[in-house]
């Protein structure tokens, strides 16, 4: 498959709202191309040097991502380079300090789900597919499909998806907490975009050591997570908008705060 005539394979737009809008262009199908994952690991570096309130990653009004590029697939070789290169991208978008919302339109398959897994947040298409397909190639997934899904569905469930290859719709991925939220297919970047927004007007320093102490704690003892937990919160009562939003709470009541983000 031909790479996008112009080079550029993951735009970035900045958003007046403080939203950042990753879309990934490889046409037809958003095969996810080693070159394509670096481009998104520049992005997602980018963010972390200069952090939006929120963000979005969609791969356009037609189709989230169909998986890897299978031409690139290193059959019978070394795939240290396609796994590490895969991880370095999915993990800088994760480690954001910034929640970000996939917007999940046609079909997330393989590595396409494997990237709206590595998000907070999906809104999904009422018409959108996902799943990890893999064994049907006879490989597995190999970017978080056998990890982060069994963290939202439960090791039973994911064995069922992962090791059937089936395609799940969006229904059903509501349900099981694969998609978390299903909406008309025209209106899913839309949806993003204002969940985006709202949350960029909010305390993004906050929200941001929240979801590091629920990601952190998720993979430790109760006990650690709660230690985990305490720290984060003695971290936010030095922000700037902790002192505004109680100030404001005191003054005004609720929801009246104007949070900088610092």
């Amino acid at each position: 498959m031909a790479e996008n005539s112009a080079g550029e394979l993951v735009h970035l737009e900045r958003r007046p709202d403080h939203v950042a809008v990753i879309t990934l262009d490889r046409p037809k199908v958003n095969a996810m191309s080693l070159e394509l994952l670096r481009q998104l690991e520049r992005v997602a570096a980018e963010l972390h040097d200069d952090l939006p309130g929120a963000v979005v990653v969609t791969g356009g009004p037609r189709i989230f991502a169909a998986g890897f590029e299978i031409s690139e697939i290193p059959v019978g070789g070394d795939a240290t380079e396609l796994s590490t290169t895969f991880r370095a991208a999915l993990d800088r978008l994760s480690s954001l300090p910034r929640l970000v919302i996939a917007a999940v339109n046609g079909v997330a398959l393989g590595g396409g789900l494997e990237l709206a897994l590595a998000c907070d947040w999906r809104v999904g298409a009422d018409d959108s597919r996902v799943g990890v397909p893999e064994v049907q190639l006879g490989v597995i997934p190999g970017a978080g499909g056998t990890q982060r899904l069994a963290r939202l569905v439960g090791p039973g469930k994911a064995k069922e998806i992962v090791m059937t290859g089936r395609q799940v719709m969006a229904e059903e991925a509501c349900r099981l907490g694969i998609l978390d939220e299903v909406v008309p297919a025209a209106e899913v970047q839309d949806v993003a975009i204002d969940r985006a927004t709202a949350l960029a007007r909010g305390a993004v320093a906050a929200q941001g050591l929240a979801k590091l102490a629920i990601d952190v704690g998720a993979d430790l003892p109760l006990d650690e997570g709660l230690d985990r937990e305490a720290q984060a919160f003695q971290q936010v009562l030095l922000t700037d908008d902790a002192k505004i939003g109680v100030q404001s709470f005191l003054e005004h009541g609720p929801g009246k705060a104007k949070f900088t983000g610092r």
